[in-house]
């Protein structure tokens, strides 16, 4: 086996031309979900398939996902396996192709779905978040099929959909009508996250929580404010207060990085479109990253506790919704075979 370890090795070291051109190609496919304005994944998949059909792997499996909000109908699912010598265990590779958008393109250097490549770094949407791990899965395989050298275990190559909005046409789905292509025996690796090293093993994940706050008031015009309500500034009260939660939830866990739950205004919507004009409707948006030692019900109680404060004093309605919400999975233990091996 140390012979085989070796053979491998060297073969991966082999690829760095084609790890370029693989990620190149998938930076220039943007794929984000409908509730990040995009249309799914299809064609960032379809072109997977056809690199790696290309690459001598074997047919996917496809798990698609019904979703009519996308042109296609289904958001894709691959799966790519790889038998071993012993078929009674599968050793995982799992990685999304949906990507975040890119934001203030003003703020970028370049086209962000057009690779640059700086030294030894490559720039662009998505080649580390989640392409770095999508790749390396694929020439971790290659490696295996370009050598002729069976695996002891069998391969897995999981590529899902919609992990950066929830993972319900992802993982989720999957998990959920397809659960018998996963064993217990499996081993699991999902490699979103790291560093340069490439050393790091996180093996806990903290729970997540994305709120809509909807504040609603009563319009009118700017110089008579004595006729409306302001839904910005009663809401912007309710903004303000989040960062103390960072005093209350306050716990450190070193396993984690950071080591405290982290509480977040973030995006916030237009209301109204002109100065001279107090809205009567405002929406924002916070993201909550929180230590397993709490539970998120103990999170949105404050947050509604203080929406409570605010309607009494300001007289505005304030409804709270998650968008996501997944309260943390029991850590690996560091001595799990996953994590040894």
């Amino acid at each position: 086996m140390a012979d085989d370890f070796t053979k491998i090795e060297q073969q991966v070291d082999k690829y760095r031309n084609e790890v370029i051109d693989l990620e190149k190609l998938m930076t220039s496919i943007p794929a984000l979900g409908p509730e990040n304005g995009g249309d799914g994944e299809m064609k960032k998949a379809i072109a997977l398939k056809a690199y790696l059909k290309k690459a001598g792997f074997p047919d996917p499996q496809e798990f698609n996902a019904p979703d009519d909000r996308v042109t296609d109908k289904v958001r894709p699912n691959l799966v790519y396996l790889i038998e071993g010598q012993d078929k009674s265990k599968t050793v995982w590779v799992m990685a999304h192709t949906d990507i975040v958008p890119p934001g203030d393109l003003a703020k970028w250097e370049g086209d962000p779905y057009t690779m640059r490549i700086v030294g030894d770094r490559l720039y662009g949407r998505g080649v580390e978040d989640n392409q770095h791990g999508l790749v390396a899965g694929v020439f971790a395989a290659k490696a295996f099929l370009d050598t002729k050298t069976k695996p002891k275990f069998n391969i897995g190559l999981l590529f899902v959909a919609d992990e950066e909005v929830g993972s319900n046409f992802g993982i989720g789905y999957v998990l959920e009508k397809h659960n018998d292509i996963f064993k217990k025996t499996d081993l699991i690796l999902v490699p979103d996250s790291g560093d340069p090293s490439g050393t790091p093993i996180e093996i806990a994940e903290k729970s997540i929580c994305w709120l809509k706050v909807e504040t609603t008031g009563r319009q009118c015009h700017a110089s008579r404010p004595d006729q409306g309500i302001n839904a910005f500034a009663a809401a912007s009260k309710l903004a303000a207060k989040v960062h103390a939660l960072y005093n209350i939830f306050d716990y450190k866990d070193t396993l984690f990085e950071p080591a405290t739950s982290t509480f977040e205004p973030t995006k916030k919507e237009a209301n109204v479109p002109n100065v001279n004009t107090i809205p009567g409707d405002d929406v924002f948006y916070i993201d909550c990253r929180v230590l397993p030692k709490y539970k998120l019900d103990e999170v949105e109680a404050m947050i509604r506790k203080w929406a409570d404060e605010i309607e009494g004093s300001e007289n505005v309605k304030i409804r709270i919704s998650p968008l996501q919400r997944a309260e943390a999975a029991p850590p690996t233990a560091p001595d799990a075979p996953v994590v040894e091996a």
